[in-house]
């Protein structure tokens, strides 16, 4: 089952949001960037908080 996206926007102003796609979670931005697919929720949050920090 597929969960609705979180959102999280930085300070650059971009819009970032985690997605679960079967086992693995990605991070996206408004922006388009897209981040790895990762087993682990926590890493795919950590990078769309190194992305929308920097």
């Amino acid at each position: 089952m597929e969960r609705p996206p979180t959102g999280h926007t930085g300070p650059t102003g971009h819009t970032t949001s985690t997605a679960e796609r079967g086992s693995f979670c990605l991070a996206s931005c408004t922006c388009g960037w897209k981040g790895p697919a990762r087993r682990s929720r926590d890493l795919a949050r950590k990078d769309a908080d190194r992305h929308t920090s920097a």
